[in-house]
């Protein structure tokens, strides 16, 4: 993970004062680092059966893709309002630094789907809560939620307590 480790930036103070922003830009950029962090991802995951990884708009979609393909499923991304040409299924949410909303189709998951949910970073859970809320509301069920980078200080993990969760750096 050390690998990996070195192809993440720290930016101080971004997006605001205090704040030390992990920068997965250099990490994707490296083919070899991108394979690795793919693999690793997904690895645990590889005899749960998963009919689907879900990704979030916009760096979930990077490694969530990747996942997909890795692990032989489909992908199903969760976007940002209006993105989205069919009929969706909307949920709002809380972040670090304000709120968004997240949409899927309404026909992307159903019952018969059991799902990876995929990010790049899991900070204060917001956005990984909101997702699984969304995917649970289409019927599907989650088998985990994996991340590449977890900031353990801001303790994102307890707002999934009822998921696993596997993330590859703890910052």
């Amino acid at each position: 993970m050390e690998r990996l480790r070195a192809k993440i930036r720290n930016i101080p103070d971004f997006p605001k004062p205090g704040v030390v922003y992990r920068d997965i830009t250099p990490l994707v950029r490296d083919p070899a680092a991108l394979r690795l962090a793919v693999h690793e991802l997904v690895h645990p995951f590889f005899k749960d059966a998963l009919t689907a990884v879900v990704g979030m708009e916009a760096r979930g979609f990077i490694f969530g893709a990747l996942a997909a393909w890795e692990l032989g499923v489909g992908f199903v991304p969760l976007r940002k309002p209006g993105k989205l040409p069919y009929d969706v299924h909307s949920i709002s949410y809380d972040l670090e630094y304000g709120s968004e909303r997240l949409e899927v189709h309404v026909d992307a998951l159903g019952a018969e789907d059991r799902v990876l949910v995929v990010d790049d970073v899991l900070a204060t859970g917001g956005t990984a809560s909101a997702s699984c809320a969304l995917i649970e509301k289409l019927g599907a069920k989650i088998a985990a939620c994996a991340f590449v980078v977890e900031l353990d200080a801001l303790a994102g993990r307890g707002k999934l307590p009822r998921y696993s969760v596997h993330s590859l750096l703890h910052y």
